[in-house]
């Protein structure tokens, strides 16, 4: 049960809410709360934050409809900052770009996140809504799921081969294939991979204490 007396609110009765994406964990926005949008969010489940400009309380996706919906709330060691792991509805951001964090940046050593599943099964649904001609997604779509299981059984038999012959390029290569012929299956059995953590996630915790 989250405390909300124990949270330490900074002189003007605000603190920082960092709000990350709950399926990929990409970090989308920072924003700031008082004790009453603090408490909107605990009631309704959907992220208010306070307009530091506008001295006001604001629901995300008020106007815009790029809503945030709230899985869950954690409080930093120090209680004076607060995570928020959301399911984001369209951009996070008001330039319309998906996270806040786009300025300035630099990476040491470029390692896609787990958003490029999330931002593939995106693509993959753009692509059912909005058929274009060529799609090879649209052709899966078109030949139905026993075409699609057959492509998926493909790829695996792929994978395993690139393996067994120690090509690691090749193995990369072949589970990228695996994973979005993965996507689109579970697409097509009106399910998606969120589905396929919360699985991950509650074996996780059964075997917390056990090798898998």
């Amino acid at each position: 049960m989250f405390d909300i007396s124990s949270i330490k609110f900074d002189e003007k009765g605000l603190i920082p809410a960092v709000a990350v994406d709950a399926c990929s964990g990409r970090v989308l926005m920072q924003a700031y709360m008082n004790r009453e949008a603090l408490e909107k969010t605990l009631a309704t489940k959907r992220a208010h934050y306070y307009s530091r400009s506008r001295k006001s309380l604001w629901r995300k996706g008020e106007t815009s409809g790029h809503t945030q919906e709230v899985v869950s709330i954690v409080s930093d060691c120090d209680n004076d900052c607060i995570l928020l792991r959301v399911i984001q509805t369209g951009a996070a951001c008001h330039t319309g770009e998906t996270s806040c964090f786009f300025n300035n940046r630099t990476d040491f050593n470029q390692i896609p996140d787990a958003g490029v599943l999330i931002d593939t099964l995106s693509a993959i649904r753009e692509r059912k809504a909005t058929p274009q001609e060529g799609s090879y997604t649209n052709y899966l779509f078109n030949k139905g799921r026993e075409k699609i299981c057959k492509k998926l059984g493909e790829e695996c038999t792929e994978a395993v081969i690139a393996a067994m012959k120690g090509n690691t390029a090749e193995l990369c290569e072949e589970s990228a294939d695996v994973l979005y012929h993965l996507l689109v299956l579970l697409e097509e059995c009106g399910t998606d991979i969120t589905a396929v953590f919360k699985v991950l996630d509650e074996r996780r915790n059964k075997e917390r204490k056990r090798d898998y």
